[in-house]
């Protein structure tokens, strides 16, 4: 016992790594987390006084605890047993892939990454690429919800700029929780992502094991009071219209609602539009190709971003235009009743975004230029007055004071984009660029104001 024991200096320093490990993993790192957490609860604590809906204790439960309690789950349980049945294969096989999924599904929310960091990245991009405009009523809107129940914003999705704006709107009130496809998978992206309570979406995946973990994941955050964000267009709008909306999500939420619990969950139709689309011209030729590839790396993404960030530390106004956010007339699932249909629901909630659908001056001048190709600037004005005030009132639009700078702001900026050219007479579209001008129009077509105006235009141009 007492005898010397030689050894090669570099196992005696491995040996010693080694017992230095399994001490601070038993007895040091335990009590550095119980104190890290527990200063954490108490800032989460302090951070709820603050906010308009506090963040529920399903959103700060531990990661590795979601998941056990998800893959756990009775219903997602049972489809492991179907999926051995139909693979054939022993069910710790469907049980280990159940983790794969939960693992991939369920984000790991940091209150600190989310508000510390997250939304001040947001207001500072927000602010560096657009002026922001909210309508009057939505904080109203918001504030009327019952403090119980679980909010589910409805939006209709134009740009990535999306997630920033609604983000940087909602910071005051809650955390929100959105789903992301599978272009945020990319590391270091994917793991910020995750801790500003994103999760993850498979858009092709058809498999009935992935699509109920997902599905519970939902309901049981729905039924947990989580605050979410859903996009029922399933991706952005290539032609600039709303789009047909895909159920998947929302189906989630209504399958998993009990009418009987105390929660309501109520949806909040949100309409969001821009004098600039930043990915405009991606998205169009994807339209004209007819596939969904946009190509675009995330070096750009971040040089673009950096590149804002620093004119605006240098006093330049780097802005393109009004991004606008309104909230619709929101809807009670309890209210719509047990017996609803999804379909029916969904349409109720579009047909909302579209009544609240904000008109920025450049989709204005999109439409009229198009009904005529060339118009005069003090004609321009006036035909945009006329059509404002058609309007409902309770839109986001240019009011009739500041109307005329911002049809002719939002002339010069497209024409510096070569979309349209400055005449003699006044403005007239480039035949190439008619897509684009298409485009913006689009977003506000809906409106049975502007299809009247644009179908006395061609009767008009039919008669000469």
């Amino acid at each position: 016992m007492t005898q010397t024991v030689q050894m090669p200096l570099w196992l005696f320093i491995l040996i010693v790594l080694f017992a230095a490990v399994t001490a601070l993993s038993h007895f040091l790192l335990p009590s550095v987390r119980w104190f890290f957490r527990r200063r954490l609860e108490k800032a989460v604590a302090r951070l709820n006084t603050r906010l308009t809906r506090p963040i529920e204790p399903f959103k700060l439960a531990r990661r590795h605890d979601m998941i056990q309690r998800l893959i756990y789950d009775p219903e997602v349980t049972r489809e492991i047993v179907n999926y051995a049945r139909e693979h054939d294969v022993p069910e710790n096989v469907g049980f280990q892939k159940a983790r794969e999924y939960a693992r991939e599904i369920v984000p790991s929310f940091s209150a600190f990454a989310y508000f510390s960091f997250g939304i001040r990245v947001a207001k500072l991009l927000g602010n560096a690429v657009y002026r922001i405009k909210t309508a009057d009523t939505n904080d109203a809107t918001f504030a009327a919800i019952p403090k119980d129940a679980t909010v589910v914003f409805i939006m209709n999705h134009r740009s990535n700029m999306d997630y920033v704006l609604v983000t940087y709107l909602a910071a005051r009130s809650s955390a929100l929780s959105y789903a992301v496809g599978e272009w945020a998978r990319v590391w270091p992206l994917s793991r910020l992502i995750k801790s500003m309570g994103a999760y993850f979406i498979r858009r092709r995946s058809r498999g009935a094991l992935y699509r109920k973990v997902l599905s519970r994941y939902v309901q049981l955050a729905t039924a947990g009071g989580v605050t979410q964000a859903i996009y029922p267009e399933g991706g952005l709008s290539l032609n600039g219209r709303l789009q047909p909306p895909k159920m998947g999500l929302l189906a989630y939420v209504v399958e998993g609602f009990d009418p009987t619990a105390e929660r309501d969950v109520v949806f909040v139709p949100v309409a969001i539009n821009y004098d600039r689309v930043l990915e405009d011209r991606v998205l169009i030729a994807a339209d004209a190709r007819g596939d969904r590839r946009f190509g675009a790396r995330i070096s750009v993404v971040v040089g673009f971003i950096l590149r804002k960030f620093w004119q605006r530390a240098r006093g330049k106004d780097t802005r393109f235009g009004t991004a606008a956010v309104a909230f619709g007339a929101p809807l009670s699932l309890r209210d719509a009743g047990p017996d609803v249909q999804i379909e029916d629901l969904s349409a109720q909630l579009m047909k909302r975004i579209e009544a609240a659908m904000p008109v920025p001056a450049v989709p204005l001048v999109a439409h009229l230029l198009l009904q005529s190709e060339a118009v005069g600037k003090d004609a321009l004005v006036a035909q945009s007055r006329a059509l404002v005030a058609k309007l409902p009132a309770d839109n986001i639009v240019p009011t009739l004071a500041e109307l005329a700078e911002a049809v002719q702001e939002a002339a010069a900026g497209l024409a510096a984009r070569g979309i349209i050219r400055e005449t003699d007479v006044g403005w007239e579209l480039v035949p190439e660029q008619r897509a684009v001008l298409q485009f913006y129009a689009n977003s506000i077509s809906h409106f049975s104001t502007l299809n009247a105006a644009a179908a006395k235009a061609d009767a008009a141009t039919a008669g000469s």
